[in-house]
C-alpha cells in the first residue's frame, strides 16, 4: 500500500475502533502477516489487549489469519477493506433509498457489528423500529409495558440469555459490498446514457442491466446478450413504448461512438449486451477531464481531450489542433507534464537520440493518470479527516456543555417542566457560543459532505483500473 493508504487506513481505525485497534491495524498493514508474538513486541501493547484488538478486526473482516505449521497462526490486515469503512454511509443509504428504513437498519446493523446471526440482527431492528414508533407516538400507551417486556424476553433468548441457542447459532450474516459496488457502477452508468441521450434510452440500459444482475459477475467485462423482445418484456410497467420504438432505440445506443451498449446477434429481434469496461473508460476519462478543467482550466481540457482522442501529437500539432497560441499552449503542455497528468514519448530517428532527430510526442496514459489521481484522492480524503478532528479538538469543551445542556433540556421536559423554566436553562449557552457552534456545524457538514463527494471520485478510478487489470 502507498503511504497516502497507510495514512487513511490508520485514520479510519481510531476514529471507528480506538487507538489499541489503530496500533495492532498499522502494524500488520506496514510489515504484511505477522505472529502474535512479534504483534505484541511491535506494538509494545500487553497481549490481552492485542488478542481483543485482533479479534475486532477479525470480526469486521478487516484481517484474516492463516495457520502454520507446527500450531503457530499469521495474522494478515485487509487494508483494501479498511478502505471501505470511508464508503459505509453511502451503503446504508443506497439500502435506505432501496429497501426503506428496515434495510437502512439492517445494514446499519450488520456494518456495526461486522457480522451476525439473522435472528439477533432482525431483533436489534425489531427494537429499533420500536423505539422510533414509540417517539413519533404512533403506538398505544397502554399496550407499551407488556410489548416492551416480550421484546426483551426474545432478545435475551436470541442473544443467548437462555440456556438453549437460537436455531440459527453459528450462521452468521455481512454486508455484501460487491453487490452495493455494482449497484454504484450500474448508477453511474446509467446517469452517463441520461445525461448524453435522453431520459428513455437510460430506461433501456437501466432495464438491460437489472436482467443481467444475478446472470452477470460483478468483474466481467460485458453483459449476457439479451434479446430485443426479452428487453421489450421487461421494462418498466408505466413505460409505454412500443416494440419498434424501443428497437430504434437500441439500435441508437449500439450506433454511439461511446458504444456502451453493443449489437452481438440477430436472434429474438436482434440480441445486445452492455459493454462494462468500455463504460467504466468513458466515466474515469470524463472525471479525469473533469479534473484537469477544474485545475487547469477549459483551455487545459480541451488540450486534454485532443491528446485522448488524438493518442499522440507534438506540440506544434497540439498548437494548430486547439487553435491556442504556440507560448500558451507550451506553458499548458508542461504544467500538465509536471503534474503527470499528460506524458512525453520520445522517437529517435537516429541511434544517437540526438534532440535535432527526435520526435516529441505528447500523449495521455489513463492509467497512470487515474492511479496518480486516485493517490491524490487518498490524501485529500484523510486532510479532511484530520482538518475534522482538529476542529472538534478546539471546540471539545463547548461541545461537551452544549450536550450537558441538551441532557438537562431533555430530562425536563420529561418531566413537564414549564417553558421559563427551559428557557433559562437554554441561556446557559450564550449567544457568542451558539454561533460559533453553528460554524462548527456547518464547517463538520461541509467537510463530511467533501468526504463522500471525493470517495464517489476514488470509486470511479478504482473501478477503471480493476476493470483494465481483469483484461487480457
Amino acid at each position: 500500500m502507498t503511504q497516502a493508504e497507510l495514512r487513511l487506513c490508520s485514520l479510519l481505525l481510531r476514529e471507528n475502533f480506538g487507538e489499541i485497534v489503530e496500533k495492532v491495524g498499522n502494524s500488520l498493514l506496514r510489515t504484511g502477516p505477522r505472529p502474535l508474538r512479534l504483534l505484541v513486541g511491535d506494538t509494545g501493547l500487553l497481549p490481552d489487549q492485542v488478542k481483543k484488538a485482533l479479534c475486532v478486526l477479525l470480526q469486521h473482516g478487516l484481517a484474516r489469519y492463516e495457520p502454520q505449521p507446527r500450531g503457530a497462526v499469521e495474522y494478515e490486515a485487509r487494508g483494501e477493506r479498511v478502505l471501505r469503512i470511508l464508503r459505509y454511509p453511502r451503503y446504508i443509504y443506497t439500502a435506505k433509498t432501496l429497501y426503506g428504513d428496515p434495510g437502512e437498519l439492517l445494514v446499519e446493523e450488520l456494518l456495526l457489528h461486522g457480522h451476525l446471526p439473522m435472528s439477533s440482527a432482525v431483533a436489534r431492528v425489531a427494537d429499533r423500529l420500536t423505539e422510533t414508533m414509540e417517539g413519533k407516538g404512533k403506538r398505544r400507551h397502554s399496550c407499551d409495558e407488556e410489548e416492551e417486556g416480550e421484546h426483551k424476553a426474545k432478545r435475551q433468548k436470541q442473544e443467548g440469555g437462555s440456556s438453549e441457542p437460537p436455531p440459527d447459532d453459528g450462521i452468521y450474516w455481512q454486508v455484501n459490498l460487491e453487490r452495493f459496488h455494482q449497484h454504484f457502477r450500474d448508477q453511474a452508468l446509467v446517469s452517463a446514457v441520461a445525461s448524453r441521450m435522453d431520459q428513455t434510452s437510460s430506461e433501456v440500459v437501466r432495464t438491460m442491466l437489472r436482467m443481467s444482475e444475478v446472470t452477470t459477475a460483478s468483474g466481467a467485462s460485458h453483459t449476457q446478450p439479451l434479446s430485443s423482445n426479452e428487453i421489450f418484456r421487461s421494462l418498466p410497467a408505466g413505460y409505454n413504448i412500443s416494440k419498434a420504438v424501443l428497437d430504434q432505440y437500441l439500435a441508437l445506443l449500439a450506433d454511439d461512438p461511446l458504444e456502451f451498449v453493443g449489437k452481438s446477434g440477430d436472434s429474438g429481434g436482434g440480441t445486445y449486451t452492455v459493454n462494462l469496461h468500455k463504460a467504466l473508460v468513458s466515466l474515469a476519462t470524463a472525471t479525469l477531464e473533469s479534473i484537469v478543467e477544474e485545475r487547469f482550466g477549459s483551455r487545459c481540457a480541451r488540450i486534454f481531450r485532443l491528446l485522448l482522442r488524438k493518442k499522440h501529437l507534438e506540440q506544434k500539432q497540439v498548437e494548430d489542433f486547439a487553435m491556442i497560441p504556440a507560448k500558451e499552449a507550451k506553458d499548458m503542455l508542461y504544467r500538465m507534464l509536471s503534474e503527470n497528468l499528460v506524458a512525453l514519448q520520445e522517437i529517435p530517428k537516429t541511434p544517437d537520440h540526438a534532440p535535432s532527430r527526435t520526435f516529441y510526442l505528447y500523449t495521455v496514459n489513463v492509467m497512470a493518470a487515474a492511479r496518480m489521481l486516485l493517490h491524490r484522492c487518498y490524501k485529500s480524503v484523510a486532510n479532511l479527516m484530520e482538518r475534522r478532528h482538529h476542529e472538534m479538538r478546539e471546540n471539545k469543551r463547548l461541545l461537551e456543555k452544549s450536550q450537558r445542556v441538551e441532557a438537562i433540556l431533555a430530562s425536563m421536559q420529561a418531566t413537564g417542566a414549564e417553558a421559563a423554566q427551559l428557557h433559562e436553562v437554554e441561556e446557559m449557552i450564550t449567544g457568542p457560543e451558539r454561533q460559533q457552534l453553528e460554524n462548527l456545524k456547518r464547517n463538520v457538514n461541509k467537510m463530511d459532505a467533501s468526504e463522500n463527494q471525493v470517495d464517489e471520485t476514488i470509486f470511479m478510478l478504482e473501478a477503471f483500473i480493476e476493470s483494465t487489470m481483469k483484461r487480457p
